[in-house]
C-alpha cells in the first residue's frame, strides 16, 4: 500500500504540532523543519483546518496548533480524509474481474491495513514527544547554520 505525499505531509504536520501541544507554529517553521515546500504545506494545513484536525490563529503572532487533543485524532480517519481513493488496482475495467479472486484479496488486505491504522491515535505516535521536539529543534538549528 502506498500513501500519497499529501497524506505524508498531513501526518508530518500533525506530528509536528503534536510534539508542541502548547505552542502556535507557523507553516514556514514546519516547512523548514522537514525541508519541504511551504506552498504544499499551506494546502495541506488549510485542509486539516477545514477538517477540524488543526486550528488556525490569524495575525502577527498567529499560527497553527492541533484542533483537538492528540488522543482524539485517529490515524485511520486522517488517512481516509487525505486519500482520494483506495483502489489498489483498476478491477472495474478488467475483463476477468467477475471471475478473479484478486479483487476480494486486495479488498481484504486494504481492510486489514486500515484496521491497524484505526487502532492508533496521534497520541500513540507521539510516545517520544520530547525526542521529536528535540529532533525538530536540532534540524532547525542545522538549517539555520547552513
Amino acid at each position: 500500500m502506498r500513501l500519497t505525499r499529501y497524506t505524508d505531509y498531513a501526518m508530518r504536520v500533525l506530528l509536528y504540532l503534536g510534539a508542541r501541544p502548547e505552542q502556535l507554529c507557523s507553516i514556514a517553521e514546519i516547512s523548514r523543519a522537514y525541508g519541504i515546500s511551504q506552498n504544499h504545506l499551506m494546502k495541506v494545513v488549510n485542509d486539516l483546518v477545514n477538517a477540524g484536525y488543526v486550528t488556525s490563529v490569524r495575525g502577527r503572532f498567529g499560527g497553527v496548533r492541533l484542533g483537538r487533543p492528540a488522543m482524539d485524532i485517529n490515524v485511520g480517519a486522517v488517512v481516509r480524509h487525505t486519500e482520494d481513493g483506495f483502489d489498489l488496482v483498476d478491477c472495474g475495467s478488467c475483463i476477468i474481474a467477475p471471475a478473479c479472486g484478486l479483487t476480494g484479496a486486495l479488498r481484504e488486505a486494504l481492510a486489514a491495513f486500515m484496521a491497524v491504522l484505526d487502532g492508533y491515535s496521534l497520541d500513540d505516535l507521539l510516545v517520544k514527544r520530547s525526542d521529536l521536539a528535540l529532533l525538530f529543534s536540532t534540524e532547525s538549528a542545522m538549517v539555520g547554520d547552513g
